[in-house]
């Protein structure tokens, strides 16, 4: 029987100051996304009595980026946004199929 060896890599990064503002504005616009897609899937749930999917919320955030009072969301990176969503999806994935604390 062969044991397997793991290895662990450390790394540390010193962002200038430009990009870190970028990482401030990428982490905000992500926590932003995350907690406008679970007010918006709650809201959908309780008033109208509909299931909002990853595609749902995608579509709706991809309008909501177009409206002038977010169109700041378009500053970052959609991958960071669309990370975003797909981690809510599977928060609720996980609460649902019994696999949190």
């Amino acid at each position: 029987m062969k044991h397997k060896i793991k290895r662990t890599y450390r790394y540390r990064l010193y962002p200038n100051e430009a990009q870190k503002q970028e990482l401030a504005r990428t982490f905000g616009c992500s926590r932003w996304v995350y907690n406008w897609a679970l007010e918006t899937k709650t809201k959908a749930y309780y008033q109208d009595e509909e299931s909002l999917s990853f595609t749902d919320l995608s579509s709706r955030l991809t309008s909501k980026k177009k409206e002038e009072e977010t169109e700041w969301l378009s500053e970052v990176s959609a991958v960071t946004l669309q990370q975003s969503l797909r981690n809510l999806n599977q928060a609720f994935t996980n609460f649902f199929e019994g696999r949190t604390e």
